[in-house]
Parts: C-alpha cells; sequence; structure tokens
C-alpha cells in the first residue's frame, strides 16, 4: 500500500478513537504520557506500542511480528498486518489498548 492511502486509513482509525490525536506531519504518531504509542513509519506500515504479554499474543495471533521504523526495532511495538486495517472496530480496540498501556507508564 502507498503512503498516503495508509495515512488516510490510519488517520480513520485515530479519528474513531477516543481520547487522543494524531500528532506530525511527516512522522506520524500518537503520544500520551510522554510516550509514543502507534506510529506510522515511511515504508507505510503501522506499528502498536503493547504490554509484553500482550505484544506476544497480538503476534501469534495475527502471524505477524515486531515493529521496525526507520531500520530500528522499536520495543514493545507490534506490526500491525495491512489484513486488519480495514476492521475499524478492532483496531481502535487496539489503538485504545495502546494508549491505556502507556497511561500506565511512570510519566516521562
Amino acid at each position: 500500500m502507498n503512503w498516503d492511502d495508509a495515512l488516510i486509513i490510519y488517520d480513520k482509525i485515530v479519528d474513531a478513537c477516543n481520547g487522543f490525536e494524531r500528532k506530525g506531519k511527516k512522522m506520524i504518531y500518537t503520544s500520551s504520557n510522554g510516550y509514543m504509542f502507534t506510529l506510522l513509519n515511511k515504508d507505510a506500515e503501522i506499528g502498536i506500542r503493547l504490554p509484553k504479554e500482550k505484544a506476544a499474543k497480538f503476534m501469534e495471533d495475527y502471524d505477524t511480528g515486531p515493529y521496525y521504523s526507520h531500520g530500528a526495532k522499536m520495543k514493545d511495538y507490534v506490526l500491525v498486518p495491512e489484513s486488519l486495517w480495514g476492521e475499524l472496530g478492532l483496531m481502535v480496540a487496539y489503538f485504545e489498548q495502546s494508549f491505556a498501556y502507556v497511561d500506565s507508564l511512570p510519566s516521562k
């Protein structure tokens, strides 16, 4: 998928969520409590940050792996397969879980 189409989908997911908004113009992300928790990288891939146990289950359930941005493995992030992007309710649930996770961490 091209980056512009991925951005439209990412924005649609974020717009359906409660409590946060998309940030950035070139580096697209969401953040709270001093932590980023979702990203859209330059390769048009979406990553979400989850607690270790939930990240492991997500990767197993959806046959995916860790998330990389600019060649670096992002700690606690999982790569969201494109096959899930159209499932708005599911994506909103995961984005909101990610938001709740970073809000549970000590403030930066």
